[in-house]
């Protein structure tokens, strides 16, 4: 059996079954999950709240999906963000990884290829933040002359 992965996760899509129907997926395997139905709401959610990734839909009313990846990046680079779309074309997945998406998935999405991506953004966030508690540990020691 695989192992659980017990992620944080903020789902975005505007399309409301699909957000109640897929939380409840992830859910079931293990995550926490918040919701927000547009861009807008994504990026309040995302004020002050430590997300491991950040599952967010391309085609939203109001701010669209690149959009909402572009100031949600300006706000935390560290954020590890996944498009998922039903509506893919080669240039808006080009897009989204240029904009800093770890990844752009089609629905319906494998839930067992999206589990593995979800991992690897958790393994990557892990990383990030220890890193920067090593920098700010060696700024703190350089500055005090230990």
């Amino acid at each position: 059996m695989a192992e659980e992965i017990k992620a944080n996760i903020l789902l975005v899509d505007d399309e409301e079954q699909f957000l109640n129907v897929f939380s409840k997926r992830l859910e079931g395997r293990g995550m926490k999950v918040d919701t927000a139905a547009t861009g807008d709401e994504a990026m309040k959610k995302a004020e002050g709240k430590d997300f491991d990734a950040i599952v967010l839909d391309l085609v939203m009313p109001g701010i669209d999906g690149i959009q909402a990846l572009k100031r949600l990046r300006e706000e935390n680079p560290d954020l590890q963000i996944i498009i998922l779309t039903g509506h893919s074309s080669v240039e808006k997945g080009v897009e989204a990884i240029k904009a800093g998406a770890v990844d752009f998935l089609e629905k319906p999405v494998d839930m067992e290829k999206l589990m593995k991506i979800i991992g690897e953004a958790q393994s990557k966030k892990v990383l990030l933040v220890e890193k920067k508690a090593e920098k700010q540990v060696k700024e703190i020691l350089e500055s005090k002359g230990w």
